[in-house]
């Protein structure tokens, strides 16, 4: 497992972090990832998960699928959210990630995350990571 966290961490306040995200959207930004990025050469499967901040995945992880080398891999992107569910994200890793599978996602609402066992073994038993 990877935790990816900005050079420069977001704020804890919400205000503060939703006028950071639209500002880093409009600027179609890449935010320095903190820590060095992850070996992935090993793996056939990633497991990619975020929130949805506004309708996108937070710019930082435009930085992270573009820098870690998601060729020639299966990707699963998961994500919670308030109101838009995948949002589409699922779609925008498609696009930037020519040279990879990425596959249907999982979206569970931010208020149910912790009654979401059920589904997320579902979903991974559906792709093929469970038995």
């Amino acid at each position: 497992m990877y935790r990816i966290e900005a050079a420069d961490p977001y704020p804890e306040a919400y205000e503060p972090t939703v006028q950071r995200n639209s500002q880093e959207q409009d600027e179609d930004a890449r935010p320095e990832i903190a820590e060095a990025l992850p070996e992935v050469s090993g793996y056939d499967a990633v497991l990619i998960g975020s929130p949805v901040w506004g309708t996108r995945a937070p710019m930082i992880m435009q930085t992270f699928i573009e820098s870690v080398g998601l060729d020639g891999r299966s990707i699963f992107p998961f994500v919670t959210y308030a109101v838009s569910g995948m949002s589409g994200i699922d779609s925008d890793y498609r696009e930037a990630l020519p040279g990879a599978q990425v596959n249907d996602g999982l979206a569970v609402r931010g208020e149910t995350v912790a009654d979401a066992a059920g589904e997320v073994e579902d979903w991974l038993t559906g792709i093929g990571l469970l038995r």
